[in-house]
């Protein structure tokens, strides 16, 4: 049989294929992998999957790759990133270093707002070649599907603007891209007086622009999210419900970044309207990790922040994975809290902080991380019939991705069967 692309002789063919649907409890270690494993590939989706010798028997390819002594993985997922933005935070973080304290960031007009201000301000051909820069770092350490949120503009005009700079990555990149609307980032200095008004202006004018806009430009293959920040200083739990149920009343499906610092409620609320995610999750209390392992929600844990922060708290991933929670990773990358664009980096950290063991992280970071976005039925595992991302991975063994740092060790991305 005639086919395009036959990757061959791999040390480890690492598949991440399972059971349909996310990995959980001791699911999450098996990473079934195939020792002197081949995939074939035609047409931009894996073809057939197996021992080398079987088949270089049985396929005839236009060309072959010889991975000896290498890893093949799938392609990472990001499903968590605030990728367009202007400026950066560098003087902030310096003021962190040398003590100050997030009111004293705040009164020097720094936080998000200062992010907000620089990206309002910025044309969009500037936010697409700068966000396309840190896609393509993103791509280059493996990364072949990118959820990216909006969040930085907080007006009706400034979102859309953000929204229109997605959609412009995502015709124009190798990676594949899925847009989030989080105009409920945090309440505009126009609105500091009236929250509740700024959330008025979500519900009733944000949401219904963005989802009559992504409906004219798709056929809906992804799907599109909305989400909310629910923490103390931003919106509460009422609040955050208003966000998430106009969204899916306009087919937005729901996220939430909930107990990063407070748990305020915002999980349970979340599960109740059939969140897809619920991120951050640094304080989780016991009985709202019981509650999403009960769900169909994926936590997505990002440890990237925590190590920014200097904090020596992380989210309890080995708690949540017992409990039997769903668990996925993310690099969040961000000018504030996160600026990161290397996946090994964040399973690195997960790994020492947050005790995964390297297989949790890489499935954390690939079949988990798919259904966080809605699409583990087509991308996040090598499985025949599924889009055709692959990694090619300049080591023998899966655990050199958490166990080395400071390195990328990915050597050839492969898009939909196509070399990036």
């Amino acid at each position: 049989m005639r086919i395009d692309l036959l990757i061959h002789s791999a040390a480890q063919l690492v598949t991440c294929a399972g059971p349909v649907g996310p990995k959980r409890g001791p699911a999450m270690c098996d990473l079934g992998i195939i020792e002197d494993g081949a995939i074939a590939i035609g047409d931009g989706v894996i073809v057939a999957l197996g021992s080398s010798d079987e088949l270089r028997r049985t396929y005839d390819a236009r060309r072959a790759i010889d991975a000896a002594g290498k890893l093949v993985c799938p392609g990472f997922v990001d499903p968590h990133t605030h990728l367009v933005y202007a400026g950066d935070r560098v003087a902030e973080w310096e003021m962190k270093l040398c003590g100050a304290n997030y009111l004293d960031i705040l009164t020097a007009g720094g936080g998000i707002l200062s992010t907000m201000r620089a990206t309002r301000e910025a044309p969009p051909e500037q936010l697409v070649a700068q966000a396309h820069r840190r896609l393509d770092a993103l791509t280059r350490r493996g990364v072949t599907t990118c959820e990216i949120k909006t969040g930085y503009g907080l007006s009706v005009a400034a979102e859309l603007k953000m929204l229109r700079v997605i959609a412009a990555l995502a015709q124009t990149h190798a990676c594949d891209v899925l847009p989030t609307l989080l105009a409920a980032h945090a309440v505009p200095p126009e609105f500091a007086s009236n929250p509740d008004g700024y959330i008025d202006l979500i519900v009733d004018e944000i949401i219904p622009k963005a989802a009559a806009w992504f409906q004219s430009i798709t056929h809906h293959q992804s799907p599109m999210f909305v989400d909310v920040f629910c923490e103390k200083g931003a919106f509460d739990v009422d609040q955050s419900r208003r966000v998430l149920m106009a969204g899916k009343q306009f087919g937005l499906l729901p996220k939430i970044h909930a107990d990063q610092f407070n748990a305020l409620g915002g999980v349970p609320m979340a599960l109740e309207l059939g969140a897809v995610s619920c991120d951050h999750l640094d304080v989780t209390m016991a009985e709202d990790r019981a509650r999403l392992a009960r769900s169909n929600a994926i936590a997505v844990l990002l440890p990237a922040v925590n190590f920014h922060l200097g904090s020596t708290h992380f989210a309890d991933a080995r708690a949540l994975i017992d409990a039997g929670c769903a668990v996925a990773l993310a690099t969040d990358h961000n000018p504030g809290s996160a600026p990161c664009l290397s996946p090994t980096i964040v399973m690195a950290i997960a790994c020492r902080y947050q005790k995964l063991t390297p297989a949790e992280a890489l499935n954390a970071f690939t079949i988990n991380a798919a259904h966080a976005l809605a699409i583990g039925d087509r991308v996040g595992s090598l499985e025949a019939d599924k889009q055709a991302d692959v990694l090619i991975v300049g080591a023998p063994d899966y655990r050199h991705l958490a166990y080395q740092f400071g390195v990328n060790l990915v050597e050839m991305v492969i898009k939909r069967g196509e070399i990036v």
